[in-house]
């Protein structure tokens, strides 16, 4: 059993998931959708592409002054 990470964003109506280890993204109206969904994206992708190693990855937060519109 592998343990990957889903990343998850809200874009207009639909939640995009990406797989930062494998680089799979698949997308859903709900979280559990998108999840669902990116989890059979990611199983297709390795049996194409089988992993030799468990990678996992780096998750971290960082700051950015905001900036004005024009």
């Amino acid at each position: 059993m592998l343990t990957f990470t889903a990343v998850l964003h809200k874009e207009d109506d639909l939640y995009v998931a990406e797989c930062p280890e494998v680089g799979t993204v698949s997308q859903g109206g709900t979280v559990e959708e998108a999840v669902s969904n990116l989890k059979e994206a990611t199983i297709l992708y390795l049996e194409e592409f089988p992993q030799t190693e468990e990678r996992r990855a780096i998750l971290t937060t960082f700051e950015v002054s905001s900036v004005a519109s024009s």
